[in-house]
């Protein structure tokens, strides 16, 4: 008798890093086609996928404690917040067009990716020096 379990396989595990990979490539054709004043009908659509991918991944590395589901809709409460409040601030700066969006986002996320980032290299000198 075949036992079904609740576990991802391998290839559950596989997929993960092969998709956050494609979600990274998309979002950075978003940006380059958001820079680029390209005429491209897939413009708009990649951007805004970088614009929301971008800071909820950021902000969903920075949470890795939560459990899955509430750390999904954590950052993605969170990546609305960014993108709201930086178009505020370009709106009362008069700043318009999205080409000052975009690296506005991408601080901010980098900023937001730091703690994740600093917490793996101290994992990493940990396992070093035992």
């Amino acid at each position: 008798m075949q036992t079904i379990s609740g576990k991802p396989g391998p290839a559950g595990r596989d997929t993960l890093p092969l998709l956050a990979g494609a979600a990274a490539a998309v979002g950075g054709v978003g940006a380059v086609l958001a820079f680029s004043d390209s005429e491209s009908p897939l413009r708009a659509p990649f951007a805004l996928f970088f614009l929301i991918t971008m800071p909820a991944t950021a902000i969903g590395s920075a949470l890795s404690a939560m459990e899955l589901p509430a750390r999904l809709v954590a950052s993605t409460a969170g990546a609305v917040t960014i993108n709201l409040l930086i178009a505020q601030v370009m709106s009362a700066m008069n700043t318009g067009p999205i080409r000052a969006g975009i690296p506005a986002v991408a601080g901010v996320s980098a900023l937001l990716f730091l703690p994740a980032l600093l917490r793996a290299h101290e994992r990493r000198v940990k396992n070093t020096e035992t």
